[in-house]
């Protein structure tokens, strides 16, 4: 089991790290200089009469004493010299605490108990990852005030493609807890498998637990399996255990019981729920399967009592009920769901999943209980209470808000952490896309497209871990770590006081306490070869770092870096007048390991000189939507016929476009100012492709989730004609284009740079 406060490994060196590495960044954090010495025998002191307290010092001295041999004996009263003092009062926001260090003691004082756990994580952090081979420890002093940004601060695990026992959950949450972390959202069911005990229909552990195989990775058309059966569920005792041990280290979890659609296991152990006879199978193939629940009284009955068994076992406020990827071809063809329909006056197949929404939504709130879906719930109107996550990008949660809902950021472009990180080649497999530690960094939980008034239902935000081809532990890890890291920092931390690169620099600390305790993590990519660069001079100066402790190795040639290749330690010159160069880093850790290669390749450009433009110009681009039979690629444009013609201000999916199979084309001349390398950023879901008098500076064509494509164009100032190609297959959406220069933040292109012609 992992250790909430701090994890010691004897008789080993200290990472050579900065003093203050702590995640997520605090508030403030004042240095005073000079130090506290902690001995074996430093005293922690808490108020008397307070047993949470008491309970808190154990969760975080228990392991301290366990990893040194320290005694570190607890006492009540007053706070005196030479100790740690743990206290709880006085106003201020939930979750907030102070701690201060100095030559006297160390005190936590939080608004809640919550806050002084809180300090003590970060207390925890200003110790070494090892314990000392000497009889103390120096803790540097310093003052700092701390308390989140987001009262929902989250992570998801997906069990039901993937079973993991209770021991792994009970880590999860520990690691959850360590980074601040406050919510849980455990995804207990799904088509492959229901993974908790219901009392009432035994049929869900004995039947839906288990599947008869296993679709062997992407291996669906034609389908080819492992055929070994698979399955497990929780019992009620240990999901009581779980929430019992999480609600301890002030997490809350929150189940989610899918509905209407991702319901074939259910409807394999029940199939007199579904809209046709059956039978039905366990799933054994990802994806979305056309059975859903079908809107009857049976139905609703089953939920029912499937949900008052769900709200016994875990005492939170939300119940997550899914509501996303729901199939209405059934319903279509359901004389039973076109009755619910006519006797409702419902005028679609949106409205009634609406309906089925809202009616549980209504059950919930009589038991005291909200309701969170995935954005899908949107459709077809919503229940005033009703929360909504946000993972088809953060259009989903902008429209939300505007109603006048709480949302959850999720969007898939930054928080699914079930995509690559890295070059698939040189990845394990994954679901596909692309967030890496820094674009999960990067992400703003408020759209700026927001209100004031409307920013404050932006609850937090929380990343998921969908396990279709994670079938381990140890995979699972990889995942996460370390880009539950980045997320702490987002949803912790003020805004205008976070940066990648100090975020970087505080890495290691956290990487080697991973390592102490065997938890299996992703080594972070060298810093300084995100993408391929352009310069207008003959040379480029190039500086790397690692956001982990090792050694970076590199070549110039575009080899793989060997443990022999020359070592990095200091910025390196490349000349380009001889033609391109590639460099390809990797970082050696301390034990030898490699970690994953990037490569960038530096050029040397000329400018590309403007058009001339004799036409008279407005602000904005011109947008063609196409309709298309079939959708592989941005070509198809070429094949498809304009259906439609708008002008528009910005390079983004206008609001009139169908769910699926379309493409747009954007056109429109750029204004550049002043000469220069500019670098853009175009993500989308699916393929887009980005072109400069038809010169392709970014492609990002295919058919792949959310994910971004930068790069580089150096351009004359002046006008210069500009299109983007943008094709959607369904599913999910995304299209942004975005530029920067000379270090400036990512904006968008907007109507302040781009003009079209007046026709």
């Amino acid at each position: 089991m992992f250790l909430v406060a701090v994890t010691l490994a004897a008789c080993a060196p200290s990472s050579p790290a900065s003093p203050f590495n702590v995640i997520p960044r605090p508030r403030t954090l004042t240095p005073l200089g000079g130090s506290f010495e902690l001995g074996s025998e430093t005293p922690i002191i808490v108020d008397e009469g307070d047993a949470e307290l008491s309970r808190l010092v154990e969760l975080w001295a228990g392991p301290l004493r366990s990893a040194t041999s320290w005694s570190l004996p607890v006492a009540t009263g007053p706070c005196g010299p030479d100790a740690i003092c743990l206290t709880v009062g006085g106003t201020g926001p939930a979750e907030h605490y102070g701690l201060t260090v100095d030559r006297a003691g160390v005190r936590v004082a939080g608004t809640d108990h919550a806050g002084v756990f809180y300090g003590l994580q970060t207390l925890s952090q200003m110790l070494p990852v090892r314990a000392p081979n000497t009889a103390a420890v120096r803790i540097p002093a310093a003052v700092i005030e701390d308390g989140p940004r987001f009262s929902y601060r989250g992570m998801h695990l997906d069990v039901g493609r993937h079973f993991f026992g209770p021991e792994f959950v009970k880590r999860y949450i520990d690691q959850l807890a360590r980074y601040k972390m406050n919510r849980f959202h455990w995804h207990l069911t799904e088509d492959q498998g229901w993974r908790i005990e219901i009392e009432r229909y035994p049929r869900l552990t004995e039947v839906a637990a288990w599947r008869a195989e296993t679709q062997v990775e992407k291996n669906s058309d034609p389908f080819v399996g492992d055929g070994e059966p698979y399955g497990g569920f929780y019992t009620k005792d240990e999901i009581r255990e779980i929430v019992a041990y999480a609600a301890e280290r002030y997490v809350t979890i929150i189940p989610e019981i899918e509905m209407p659609g991702h319901s074939m296991a259910a409807l394999a152990a029940y199939p007199e729920l579904a809209c046709t006879e059956g039978p039905f199978d366990v799933g054994t193939r990802w994806g979305v399967y056309e059975d859903v629940y079908c809107p009857t009284e049976e139905t609703f009955e089953f939920l029912e009592n499937v949900l008052t068994e769900v709200m016994d076992l875990f005492p939170g406020e939300y119940v997550h009920i899914g509501g996303d990827e729901a199939p209405k071809e059934r319903w279509e063809q359901s004389p039973g769901a076109q009755e619910v329909m006519e006797r409702e006056g419902l005028a679609d197949t949106d409205e009634l999943q609406s309906w089925f929404i809202r009616r549980v939504a209504r059950f919930l709130n009589e038991h005291g209980r909200r309701l969170i879906g995935w954005d899908e719930i949107l459709e077809g109107g919503l229940a005033p209470d009703a929360t909504v996550m946000s993972w088809r990008g953060t259009q989903g949660g902008i429209d939300a808000a505007r109603e006048g809902h709480d949302v959850i950021m999720t969007p898939n472009s930054h928080l699914y952490f079930d995509h690559y990180q890295g070059d698939p080649e040189a990845e394990p497999l994954a679901i596909g896309g692309f967030s890496p530690l820094e674009q999960v960094y990067s992400f703003e939980p408020v759209p700026p497209e927001l209100r004031q008034d409307e920013r404050q239902h932006v609850l937090g935000a929380q990343a998921n871990v969908w396990t279709e081809y994670l079938r381990t532990e140890d995979q699972v890890e990889y995942m996460v770590f370390p880009r539950l890291f980045a997320l702490s920092e987002v949803v912790w931390s003020p805004a205008a006081e976070r940066s990648f690169t100090d975020f970087a620099r505080r890495l290691p600390w956290h990487l080697d306490r991973l390592t102490a305790e065997g938890i299996r993590y992703r080594t972070p990519d060298v810093i300084g070869l995100e993408r391929d660069r352009l310069t207008t001079d003959d040379h480029y100066r190039l500086a790397l770092s690692a956001p982990v402790r090792g050694t970076i190795r590199l070549t110039r040639d575009g080899s793989e870096p060997t443990a022999d290749s020359p070592a990095y330690d200091k910025p390196i010159e490349l000349d380009l007048e001889n033609g391109p160069v590639t460099v390809t880093a990797r970082v050696f850790l301390p034990d030898g390991r490699p970690g994953p290669s990037r490569s960038a390749r530096f050029e040397q450009v000329g400018l590309r000189p403007p058009a001339l433009v004799s036409a008279a110009l407005e602000p904005g681009l011109r947008v063609e939507l196409f309709e298309l039979r079939r959708v592989r690629g941005v070509s198809d444009l070429d094949r498809g016929e304009v259906v439609r013609r708008e002008e528009t201000e910005s390079v983004e999916l206008p609001s009139w476009t169908p769910e699926e199979n379309f493409g747009l084309r954007f056109r429109g001349y750029l204004l550049v100012p002043e000469d220069g390398v500019y670098t853009f950023r175009l993500t989308s879901d699916d393929g887009a492709v980005l072109r400069f008098a038809n010169i392709t500076v970014l492609d990002h064509d295919g058919l792949h989730g959310a994910s971004a494509r930068v790069g580089d164009v150096a351009l004359s100032a002046g006008f210069h004609p500009m299109e983007v190609r943008y094709v959607q297959a369904g599913g999910a959406t995304a299209l942004r284009l975005e530029w920067s220069a000379d270090g400036i933040d990512f904006q968008p292109v907007d109507a302040s740079q781009v003009s079209r012609v007046i026709r």
